[in-house]
């Protein structure tokens, strides 16, 4: 009688551990969420001390001194619309990344290649964008003082999208330029993962406090991406503007509208790229060393 052949028991104590790292996890996502609010939070003052900047043209201790003369009170006051976008944005980044990662690895915790991060990075990105595209496009219309008179608030933006047929709602209302979004958000993200890791770990070889690799690798990664992307910020600023088919531009008309309106020249097309790299410098710092703080200390 031929013998049973069963499965080794370290045999299935391997498998079971395999299936449990590659299942999917809520926790990123809770870490990500909370990561990116409490940033959000503790830099909103900077934020509105810029904004009070670029609206009165004040110097710091002037936009200073009016937030001050207006009182603790009203410090918070318009937190609530980035924190909720924010926090919405680093839910979707971070937990589509890990879980995503876990699933395509064919390596260890600690030793994914390149390649599962580019990946699980470009998923990450693409999820990001087709979530928050939408959010981006109104945004974009509210911010262009030219339809302040046509487009006076939120509802009048849906109500016009609202008035197409449902394939020209999608891709002439809500979903405007989301192919160009789509590229910046998967490359940006990829970008910042395959980076962020890395040069966190080369920096904490060099005996630096615990805390600093990790803020220092988002910083870092945070002010490159935002560089090397805005130009394509920038594009997708004047595309997403565009309301109705009489505005609509191709996308080689539209670059060219950009590139003409900018004088030609690409110092230009960085006007006021220093201060959303400035911000961009201190969230993802924050962001990256509270994530990593979180991941290392929660379960």
């Amino acid at each position: 009688m031929q013998k049973e052949v069963g499965t080794p028991p370290e045999n299935a104590e391997k498998g079971k551990e395999e299936m449990v790292r590659r299942s999917w996890s809520s926790h990123s996502y809770n870490v990500g969420a909370a990561s990116s609010f409490l940033s959000t939070f503790i830099t909103f003052p900077i934020y509105k001390t810029i904004f009070r900047q670029q609206l009165h043209a004040f110097s710091i201790q002037e936009a200073v001194r009016q937030l001050s003369q207006e009182g603790l009170h009203r410090f918070y006051r318009g937190v609530f619309p980035p924190l909720l976008s924010k926090t919405l944005q680093g839910t979707l980044m971070f937990g589509t990344y890990e879980n995503c990662l876990r699933i395509i690895a064919s390596h260890s915790p600690g030793s994914y290649s390149m390649g599962d991060r580019y990946t699980a990075g470009l998923v990450s990105g693409f999820l990001e964008a087709l979530v928050l595209g939408p959010f981006e496009r109104i945004q974009n219309v509210l911010q262009d003082g030219r339809k302040n008179k046509r487009f006076p608030t939120t509802y009048s933006i849906l109500r016009e999208f609202h008035s197409y047929a449902l394939r020209e709602r999608l891709v002439l209302g809500y979903f405007r330029g989301l192919s160009l979004i789509l590229v910046r958000n998967g490359l940006g993200s990829s970008l910042y993962f395959c980076l962020k890791d890395p040069l966190r770990d080369h920096l904490s070889a060099r005996g630096l406090p615990h805390w600093l690799p990790a803020l220092v690798s988002g910083s870092v990664n945070g002010t490159l991406i935002c560089l090397f992307l805005y130009p394509l910020s920038v594009l997708i600023a004047n595309v997403q503007s565009q309301v109705g088919k009489e505005e609509m531009l191709r996308f080689q008309a539209s670059v060219t509208a950009v590139w003409e309106n900018h004088g030609r020249r690409v110092a230009l097309l960085y006007r006021g790229g220093s201060l959303l790299i400035l911000r961009s410098c201190l969230t993802w710092g924050l962001t990256t060393a509270i994530y990593d703080f979180l991941q290392q200390n929660t379960v």
